[in-house]
């Protein structure tokens, strides 16, 4: 599945598939400047570390060519990058995304603005074939991981939704199909409350025909106790330096329940979405939403007017809880310190 972020030479536009209507709707998004941009990150037409850092790329692009006719268009344009940048909180993959943009107008200050666009275009599309190729990197080093007959559950959706295409905890899952394991079935939390796991991670592998069935979030213990999981793999949208990762809320009571039942905990996430400015989990923003995700499904209201919620988008899972790190280069393990220290070494990342 890699047809839900696509860029439209025809439209000078990017063009997302709006996974708030999934799975009874398929419908586009285009995105034709800044604000269609911040948007589609906001309201969740686009999401999952990856994707954002893909889109944010893209972004760039888009507003280079709004400003193109300022007469400052180098300050209008540093203006709209910001603002893609904070869009959101919390997944790194988002200032990633911008900021590998920037680094490239420096090393080439002296481009007009169409010379620029035409650089970050070619860019964005590397930055999109290059996830691509990571997850699938991922996904082959994650399968050494799962046995023939394991039952994996997920958190949120990391899948190819997720990312430009392949996935990283569903990556991990397609990756122990290609590489010849039997039998893998996935148990797939609802996630609360914007439910990525029932309507995403059930909507894009029911497409791949691999079997999976959607549990209610408080089912984990229940599931894990009965032996019906044998390993869990979710994404992240941030790995501090000391391997806490940040995830969709709910992944840390998962943790800890996997530890309780003696299941491994395993986390996939390319070396964009590790943080090594990050000291720990506890010091990474978390996103709080709006309310209204949690007293509404639908148009439909489940709690009373006047009621406050808590609507806490992600949380941390210690490193002391995760049984590996999953990455394009290998599965990392602990101490993570060490061993994520080791790994941008090795692929040559300053």
């Amino acid at each position: 599945m890699e047809r839900h972020i696509r860029y439209s030479d025809k439209d000078n536009a990017l063009v997302l598939l709006d996974q708030r209507y999934l799975p009874t709707r398929e419908d586009d998004f285009y995105c034709r400047n800044t604000q269609d941009i911040i948007y589609a990150l906001q309201t969740m037409v686009v999401r999952g570390a990856p994707a954002i850092g893909v889109t944010a790329a893209y972004g760039c692009v888009l507003a280079a060519m709004e400003v193109a006719a300022e007469a400052d268009w180098k300050t209008a344009l540093a203006h709209k990058l910001e603002e893609i940048a904070e869009a959101r909180p919390t997944a790194v993959n988002l200032r990633w995304g911008v900021e590998r943009m920037k680094k490239l107008w420096a090393g080439n200050s002296g481009l007009d603005n169409a010379a620029l666009v035409a650089l970050w275009l070619a860019e964005a599309r590397v930055v999109h074939r290059e996830d691509i190729e990571i997850n699938r990197r991922m996904g082959a080093h994650g399968a050494t991981v799962i046995s023939d007959g394991d039952t994996i559950m997920t958190h949120c959706n990391a899948g190819a939704l997720a990312t430009a295409g392949y996935g990283t905890a569903l990556g991990v899952v397609r990756g122990a199909i290609d590489a010849g394991r039997k039998g893998i079935t996935v148990i797939a939390n609802e996630t609360r409350p914007f439910l990525q796991g029932a309507r995403l991670t059930a909507y894009e592998l029911k497409e791949d025909d691999i079997p999976v069935t959607v549990a209610c979030d408080n089912a984990c213990g229940l599931l894990m106790r009965r032996g019906m999981v044998q390993k869990v793999v979710v994404g992240a949208d941030r790995v501090a330096a000391n391997g806490d990762a940040v995830n969709k809320i709910g992944t840390y009571s998962v943790a800890l329940l996997a530890r309780e039942h003696g299941v491994p905990f395993y986390v996939a996430a390319p070396l964009s979405t590790i943080d090594r400015n990050m000291p720990d989990g506890d010091s990474t923003p978390i996103e709080d939403r709006t309310p209204r995700e949690v007293t509404h499904v639908g148009e439909t209201q489940i709690t009373p007017d006047g009621v406050p919620v808590y609507n806490f988008a992600f949380d941390a899972t210690p490193s002391e809880l995760i049984a590996g790190i999953i990455t394009e280069v290998g599965v990392l393990r602990a101490p993570y310190k060490e061993s994520i220290a080791k790994a941008f070494k090795e692929a040559g990342i300053e």
